[in-house]
């Protein structure tokens, strides 16, 4: 019944890691790639590189001439003046202008190319933008790949832990129920059974976990199937820390780190920039011309004309043959009644031609005062460049430190991995001996419990090291633009 019981949690722990058995296993390239399509900051930062692009659309077309059309047609109500004739009038008008305008900037001190030049290396250090987010992303996929890979060997190595523990309170039952052992040894290493069960089943919980956070930084959806391979830690490819350098990693990780890039493309853009800023001191010389051209028609339309009768014109005599006669106007009297609206449009064609104007002219524009437009923009364009200059070298200060650091973690780190190797090594005689004794009956359990505990938290510390050197040495590949591979 006890052996019943003692085996219970390895079918239970059996269980608990049998789901992920012939599921399709990422490698570390896949799951890099896959975060680079669907991770959240990826696809904000290529949304701002396509602005950037849009910008830089934006700045060239401002070279093109600028054109625009305009139409009104309306009614006209009241006392205004006819369009067609210039004269008062007190009908209603049905009114139709047509315009076409055209003008192009002909020298302007290159302020459209230089703005031209700066949109461009934005867009470039936009697109560099990404690349450095792809980069810290592939470089995060990777750190928690480990962690998923080194969670697994702590399982590895609590599994191996337990079934010695197993195999040990197995034979010391048979020397107890022979009488050749007391009960206290059987029920201690019952006891140490169940605590290491628990640490195999915390082992194999921090596994899962780690391999959940993993997919939220792949933005996988956590019910979804998902497995990663495992390749065995020895086949891991690490550089020669000889070849990894500070100083000539952080000469090539200035040309090569997307992050630079985007500074020193940025620093351009800032000196187009105020190039552009200061044309706005200087004429600007345009050519420009226009076509134009309009219709009106009254409400009102003649339908009949009657003459009423002869009328003098003031002070107007005509002599003929020495006689005086005065000159006469005929009076006529008009009927008028209301246009349909068809007839509102009577001779539109003949008044748009007759209408028609024409124009063309040489600009220029000097400005001479703008409330500190011109002067405070090119102020801040100036201000603007010096701040990308400290940030550049800020930045470039931080990459090194960061280099020389990492260089310095990577010697650290392999330095104890060495050590615990070293550990591993005298804990495993020693517990090998310890194991001999026992069976000969010269050690007692408590002795053989504590060097077996201490030839696994030994265990424990070596597989932490060991993936602790790699990662680190990793990061010193990263910087010098190996890129981040496990195979």
């Amino acid at each position: 019944m006890k052996k019943r019981k003692v085996l219970l949690p390895v079918i239970v722990i059996t269980c608990l890691v049998s789901v992920v058995n012939g599921q399709d296993k990422w490698d570390l390239l896949r799951c890099v790639e896959y975060a680079w399509v669907n991770n959240i900051s990826v696809k904000q930062s290529d949304i701002q590189a396509r602005i950037s692009a849009l910008q830089l659309k934006q700045a060239q077309w401002s070279q093109l001439p600028n054109a625009n059309f305009s139409n009104t047609t309306g009614m006209r109500f009241g006392r205004s003046i006819d369009p067609t004739t210039n004269q008062f009038t007190s009908n209603q008008l049905l009114s139709q202008t047509f315009s076409l305008s055209a003008g192009i900037d002909v020298f302007n001190w290159h302020r459209i190319t230089s703005n031209i030049t700066a949109a461009r290396y934005e867009a470039d250090a936009s697109r560099a933008d990404v690349e450095k987010i792809k980069n810290d992303i592939a470089l995060n996929v990777a750190t928690y790949y480990l962690q998923v890979l080194l969670s697994r060997q702590q399982v590895d190595i609590a599994k191996v832990q337990m079934e010695q523990t197993r195999s040990q309170y197995q034979l010391t039952r048979k020397k107890v129920d022979a009488g050749a052992a007391p009960e206290l040894d059987a029920l201690s290493l019952e006891g140490q059974y169940a605590n290491d069960s628990s640490n195999y089943i915390s082992a194999q919980a921090t596994a899962d976990i780690n391999l959940l956070q993993l997919k939220g930084l792949l933005n996988v959806d956590a019910s979804a199937p998902f497995d990663v391979e495992t390749p065995p830690i020895e086949q891991i490819p690490v550089e020669p820390i000889l070849q990894l350098m500070p100083e000539s990693v952080f000469g090539i990780a200035m040309k090569n780190q997307p992050a630079q890039k985007a500074n020193e493309l940025r620093l351009k853009s800032l000196e187009a920039s105020k190039k552009a800023a200061k044309a706005v001191f200087y004429p600007t010389i345009s050519v420009g011309g226009a076509l134009g051209t309009n219709f009106a028609s009254t409400d009102k339309r003649v339908t009949d004309v009657q003459l009423v009768g002869f009328n003098p014109i003031p002070g107007t005599i005509v002599n003929v043959a020495g006689t005086d006669y005065p000159v006469y106007s005929a009076e006529y009297h008009y009927v008028q009644s209301k246009k349909s609206f068809g007839q509102y449009w009577s001779g539109w064609g003949t008044q748009i031609n007759n209408n028609f104007g024409q124009n063309i002219g040489l600009s220029i524009n000097v400005p001479i005062l703008s409330g500190g437009t011109a002067k405070f923009g090119y102020e801040r364009a100036k201000l603007n460049y010096k701040n990308a200059e400290i940030t550049i070298e800020q930045a470039n200060q931080k990459l090194k430190n960061d280099i020389y650091q990492a260089y310095y973690n990577a010697s650290a780190a392999l330095e104890k991995y060495n050590a615990t190797q070293k550990i591993v090594s005298a804990s495993q005689k020693t517990y090998d001996f310890a194991t001999k004794r026992y069976e000969l009956g010269l050690l007692n359990i408590f002795d053989l419990l504590t060097s077996q505990n201490n030839l696994t938290k030994a265990r424990y510390d070596m597989a932490y090291s060991r993936f602790d050197y790699v990662f680190k040495m990793k990061v010193l590949e990263f910087y010098k633009g190996l890129g981040i591979r496990l195979k």
